[in-house]
């Protein structure tokens, strides 16, 4: 897979100067800020070949660590969805005020991500307006800022995921905002079979493309 890079900057967010990477594509109509999981960054592969692929269909892409080096060091932050939640409404914010990246702006996230992602979408219902998760937790949102949630939502799950399948459908009868729930067959949380991930880029493609390029 390969797109052309038209912009692409690295860049320091907010007071805590949380590292960033951006790939901004000329005519771009729409931003992807991406919510990592445990214990990945901004370099996660899987998350930087989806960035990659999403590129190529018009969109730019913010891909920043949600934590420092040293708060990552401490296990226990790694899965505090509320500063996860909290950092990811920050880095919002911040790309909301840079003049190239004034785009409608959707969330992708992955495992405890997805679960920060729509704990932010329920405190900014007015800033995103769509959001994927793969192979993600979104139940650790809780139930309250589920139902708050009005962004249009797809869940991707491999479908031999099973503990995490039952979890996004449970998901599924909280929310309240349009939703989907997609299960890749095959594949497991990771979703490192071949062809697996392709699937899940095809998904999000279509869910942004629906949702963000109007």
């Amino acid at each position: 897979m390969s797109t052309v890079y038209s912009h692409r900057r690295t860049v320091a967010i907010g007071n805590l100067g949380l590292e960033g990477i951006i790939d901004r594509p000329d005519g771009a109509g729409g931003l992807i800020i991406f919510a990592h999981g445990s214990g990945s960054g901004r370099l996660s592969p899987r998350n930087t070949y989806v960035a990659r692929a999403l590129q190529g269909a018009g969109f730019a892409t913010l891909l920043f660590d949600l934590l420092t080096p040293a708060e990552d060091e401490d296990r226990a932050s790694r899965f505090d969805i509320p500063l996860l939640a909290e950092r990811l409404r920050m880095a919002t914010q911040w790309a909301g005020q840079q003049p190239d990246l004034a785009l409608p702006a959707g969330y992708f996230g992955a495992s405890t991500g997805a679960a920060a992602a729509l704990m932010a979408a329920a405190e900014m219902p007015d800033e995103i307006g769509a959001i994927v998760s793969r192979g993600g937790r979104p139940d650790l949102a809780g139930a309250h800022a589920l139902a708050r949630v009005t962004a249009p939502t797809q869940l991707i799950v491999g479908s031999r995921d099973l503990p995490v399948i039952e979890m996004n459908r449970a998901v599924m009868r909280h929310l309240r905002a349009e939703r989907e729930l997609v299960i890749v067959p095959g594949a497991h949380h990771l979703f490192e079979e071949p062809g697996a991930l392709d699937a899940v880029i095809a998904h999000a493609r279509r869910w942004f493309e629906r949702y963000l390029l109007r």
